[in-house]
C-alpha cells in the first residue's frame, strides 16, 4: 500500500503545507509549524492498531437538555460577562497588558468563589506565596478559604490538583508552566500549547473550572499559539488605560453566554470596584460643550454604553498630515475621511486628525461612524454640538446613513441619562423616547448641511 503523504499545519493560523519549514508563510510566526498526524492512513471502516473504538451516541436537533449549572461569584460585572456565572467544567482564559490588574481582579474573584462554597486553589507562577498574599491583605481578602501555591512545573500542579480535588484552580499564569516532557523554554510556542491542552483537558476530566492568565502581544493578542484560544471555552479580554481608573473586561468568546458583553470596573486603593452605570461614569468628567465632543450612545454585548468621542483638528507642519486613533479603528478614521471629502466636499488634506474615545473605552462597532463624523466636523468648524445631543448610525461608502440595531435600547439609555436629542439614520424603526426629540437624516451630506451649515 502507499504511504500516506505528510501534512503540516500552523497552529498559528491554521495554514497547511505540504514540507516543513521554521516560518509560517500564512502568518508570518516562527516555530509554530508541525506535522499533522492523523489517526488512520486507510478507509474508516478499517480499525487502529487493531482495537475497535466504541460507539458515539448520536441525537437530533430537538433533543432538550437542562442548561449547565452556575455559581455566581457575587462580582455582578464578572457574572455578567461569563454569561450568568461560572459553569463547571469550564475553561476560561483572561489575558490583558501587563500592570493592567489581571490578578487583582482574579485573587478577588477567587476570595468570592470561595466564599460562595467553591474549593479555590489559586497557583502562581508569577510571584512568591507572600506577594500574593501581601496582595489579598492589601484588598482585605486575608480571611477568605483560598488555598494558595506558587509553582510552575505542570506536572507537579496537575497531581496536587488530582489530590485536593478543587472545584476551581486559577493558573496565573500559563506562560510560565513548564512541562517536563516538552524539550523547549517556558513561554516558548509548544510550552504554551502542551500546558494550556493539559490544564484544559484535566479540567474536562476532572469536572474542575480553570482560570488561566494570559500575556499579549505588543498588538494586544494573547501571546503564544491561537490553538489555545480554540481549546477553552470562554476568552476574555481585560483592557484599559492605565493613566485612567476604568477597566474593562470584554468577552470575545464564550461558549456558555455572549460574545462581546462587557464588565466594568474603577481601580481603586481597595482593589477592582464594579461600576453599575458605564455610561454615567464614562460622561461624568465632561464639561460644557466644546468643539470635537460627540457622545456616541453604543451597544456593547447586551448593554447600552453612551461614551465620548473626542476629535482636534490642526494644521500640520510635515508635508504628510499625522492621523492618531485612540480608542477606534484607524483604517475606519481614514474610510470616515475619505467619505466626507468626497461625498461631501469637506477636504482634510494638510491636517491633523486626532481622535480619541474618552475614560479608555475601546469602541468597535460601526454605529460610531456618525459620532465620528461629527466630532471631526465640530472640531474643523469649530462649533460645538449642544451638550444634550447623542450621536449614532453607520455611514456607506456612498454617503447613505445606515440605521443600526438595538436603536429603542441606545434612546433609552440617553434619556435615562439627561440627554434630550438623538440624531440617527432615518429608517428602521426608531422612536423618540418621552421627552426626547428624534432628528433623522438619510445621508450624510444632508446632516452636514442641517447640523454644521457646510458641504
Amino acid at each position: 500500500m502507499a504511504k500516506a503523504p505528510k501534512t503540516f499545519s500552523c497552529t498559528a493560523c491554521g495554514a497547511t503545507f505540504n514540507k516543513w519549514s521554521g516560518r509560517c508563510d500564512g502568518c508570518g510566526e516562527w516555530n509554530t509549524i508541525v506535522e499533522d498526524t492523523p489517526l488512520s492512513a486507510g478507509p474508516a471502516s478499517k480499525t487502529l492498531g487493531g482495537k475497535r473504538g466504541s460507539s458515539i451516541q448520536l441525537t437530533d436537533l430537538s433533543t432538550e437538555e437542562a442548561p449547565p449549572p452556575r455559581t455566581h461569584s457575587g462580582l455582578g460585572e464578572l457574572d455578567r460577562v461569563l454569561g450568568g456565572g461560572l459553569v463547571p467544567s469550564s475553561a476560561i482564559l483572561v489575558g490583558g497588558d501587563p500592570g493592567i490588574g489581571k490578578s487583582t481582579l482574579l485573587l478577588q474573584a477567587a476570595a468570592r468563589f470561595a466564599q460562595a462554597g467553591l474549593k479555590t486553589i489559586y497557583v502562581s507562577g508569577e510571584e512568591a506565596s507572600a506577594q500574593v498574599r501581601m496582595r489579598a491583605q492589601r484588598l482585605g481578602l486575608s480571611d477568605a478559604p483560598v488555598q494558595l501555591a506558587a509553582e510552575t512545573n505542570l506536572r507537579d500542579i496537575l497531581t496536587t490538583l488530582e489530590a485536593e480535588r478543587p472545584q476551581l484552580a486559577i493558573i496565573d499564569s500559563i506562560q510560565t508552566m513548564w512541562a517536563d516532557n516538552v524539550e523547549s523554554a517556558p513561554g516558548s510556542v509548544s510550552q504554551v500549547r502542551a500546558a494550556a491542552h493539559e490544564l484544559t483537558s484535566f479540567a474536562k476530566r476532572k469536572g474542575i473550572s480553570v482560570i488561566l492568565v494570559g500575556h499579549v502581544t505588543k498588538e494586544g493578542q494573547i501571546a503564544g499559539p491561537r490553538v489555545v484560544e480554540h481549546m477553552v471555552d470562554t476568552v476574555l479580554y481585560f483592557e484599559g488605560e492605565r493613566g485612567h481608573q476604568f477597566r474593562i473586561l470584554r468577552a470575545v468568546k464564550n461558549r456558555f453566554g455572549p460574545a462581546d458583553e462587557i464588565g466594568v470596573f474603577e481601580m481603586t486603593g481597595g482593589g477592582l470596584a464594579e461600576v453599575g452605570n458605564p455610561s454615567a461614569l464614562f460622561l461624568s468628567e465632561r464639561g460644557e460643550p466644546s468643539p470635537g465632543s460627540v457622545v456616541f450612545s453604543g451597544i456593547e454585548g447586551t448593554r447600552p454604553v453612551l461614551v465620548e468621542f473626542q476629535a482636534l483638528i490642526a494644521p500640520s507642519p510635515h508635508s504628510q498630515a499625522r492621523r492618531s486613533v485612540v480608542g477606534w479603528d484607524g483604517g475606519r478614521l481614514a474610510m470616515i475621511l475619505a467619505v466626507l471629502e468626497a461625498r461631501c466636499g469637506i477636504p482634510f488634506a494638510g491636517l491633523d486628525v486626532y481622535l480619541n474615545v474618552a475614560g479608555g473605552m475601546k469602541v468597535q462597532e460601526p454605529a460610531a461612524d456618525l459620532a465620528v463624523a461629527a466630532a471631526l466636523l465640530s472640531a474643523r468648524e469649530d462649533a460645538a454640538l449642544p451638550a444634550d445631543t447623542v450621536v449614532f448610525g453607520e455611514i456607506s461608502l456612498s454617503g447613505a446613513l445606515r440605521p443600526v440595531g438595538q436603536t429603542e435600547n441606545r434612546l433609552k439609555e440617553a434619556q435615562k441619562l439627561g440627554f434630550s436629542t438623538a440624531i440617527a439614520p432615518a429608517g428602521g424603526k426608531a422612536k423618540g423616547e418621552n421627552g426626547l426629540t428624534l432628528r433623522q437624516y438619510g445621508d450624510l451630506a444632508t446632516f452636514v448641511g442641517d447640523v454644521f451649515g457646510a458641504g
